[in-house]
């Protein structure tokens, strides 16, 4: 109890610092909405999707970006309490050493998935529609959740290990780049054919195409199970690699 006691109150703590941060709020949700906006108004009839509008096929890959976005806020803000020395007055205090992570962990998948919810409704507003059923929208939920706890742990490692704060977030330029070489905003058949195999075969790919095709197709596809085992997979490896970090920098 006293575990989960202590998560929760490192929880609020995250939450408050990002609801304070006006430029948090910027970088994660509005910048993911003008980047779709401009795709889909500026630069949507360059793109070809095949079947269905743009702006179907761009919105779960906007979805991504925005948890990576919102992930490398978390990286900062940990990587800024351990310059800071806040780690090391938590050691002091009568607090679980697991709930400091922990409450950085769920405050950044709920700041994820609340501006996913406000690029959704953008989007909506945009012409974006789905034809998926309420089934559908629970598993894309249980999904996105999955993706952004995996991001976060990332993001906790690179916030963990970086020498600098400018360099804490460093890591999501590599995954960033990862969704562009995706068919997040374009299929990746047209591709040139040496970025085809690769944009087939990393993680982004999977899960932006499940995303899509539970939104729009309102079926699972047959991405599904790849999809929520890279996710496992990277959640379960960035997880161990961040618990044994974290026992390096309170030692």
């Amino acid at each position: 109890m006293s575990l989960i006691r202590d998560t929760l109150i490192m929880t609020k703590r995250s939450l408050r610092h990002t609801i304070r941060s006006v430029d948090t709020i910027i970088t994660v949700a509005a910048t993911p909405i003008a980047l779709m906006l401009m795709f889909v108004f500026v630069m949507g009839n360059a793109f070809n999707p095949g079947s269905g509008t743009y702006i179907n096929y761009i919105t779960p890959g906007i979805a991504v970006m925005t948890v990576l976005s919102g992930t490398a806020y978390a990286a900062f803000r940990l990587n800024v309490d351990i310059q800071k020395g806040i780690i090391n007055r938590f050691k002091t205090m009568p607090v679980a050493a697991s709930s400091i992570l922990g409450g950085q962990a769920v405050s950044s998948v709920l700041s994820s998935l609340f501006s996913v919810l406000l690029v959704l409704l953008v989007a909506l507003l945009a012409g974006y529609r789905s034809g998926a059923g309420i089934a559908e929208w629970l598993l894309f939920g249980g999904i996105l959740t999955l993706f952004a706890a995996a991001m976060t742990w990332i993001a906790i490692y690179f916030g963990l290990i970086a020498k600098t704060v400018e360099g804490s977030a460093g890591f999501s330029y590599i995954l960033l780049l990862l969704l562009f070489i995706s068919s997040a905003f374009t299929p990746t058949q047209i591709m040139h054919p040496s970025l085809h195999w690769f944009a087939e075969h990393q993680p982004m790919t999977p899960i932006v195409e499940t995303m899509r095709s539970l939104l729009t197709n309102g079926t699972a596809g047959p991405d599904v199970f790849v999809a929520i085992g890279w996710c496992v997979l990277l959640l379960a490896g960035f997880y161990a690699l961040a618990i044994r970090a974290f026992k390096r920098v309170i030692a």
